[in-house]
């Protein structure tokens, strides 16, 4: 059974940057395949980013493209999602999620079958 606990989640401004983690225990974290995903109210979730078992392989969403970077340190059993240019938009409670099969390029939530709880990020105008 995996265990994941995300932190960073804050209220900022827009244009800010805010640095999400996810640590995750409970089996080997270099198996998994990592992911960000995120819910505003009142909207389904949405996939954010994702990253290969080694770090090598990453993907974006079009509205994260070019603003957020997704990173594991394996070693710490950590996934990041750094996040540059905060808009209001951006707002939402941003879930990790893991899964230890195969990599997609577009992954979607069922994908993954690991999620924690939730860190909430605030981007006021």
């Amino acid at each position: 059974q995996v265990q994941m606990v995300e932190s960073g989640g804050r209220l900022v401004q827009a244009g800010d940057s805010l640095r999400l983690s996810c640590t995750v225990s409970g089996r080997r974290f270099s198996s998994y395949i990592m992911g960000w995903f995120r819910q505003a109210p009142g909207k389904e979730r949405e996939f954010v980013a994702a990253i290969g078992r080694s770090g090598n392989s990453t993907a974006y969403a079009d509205s994260v493209k070019g603003r957020f970077t997704i990173s594991r340190a394996n070693a710490k059993s950590t996934v990041y999602l750094q996040m540059n240019s905060l808009k209001p938009e951006d707002t939402a409670v941003y879930h990790c999620a893991a899964h230890d099969r195969w990599w997609k390029s577009r992954p979607v939530a069922g994908d993954f079958g690991s999620w924690g709880q939730g860190t909430q990020v605030a981007v006021s105008s």
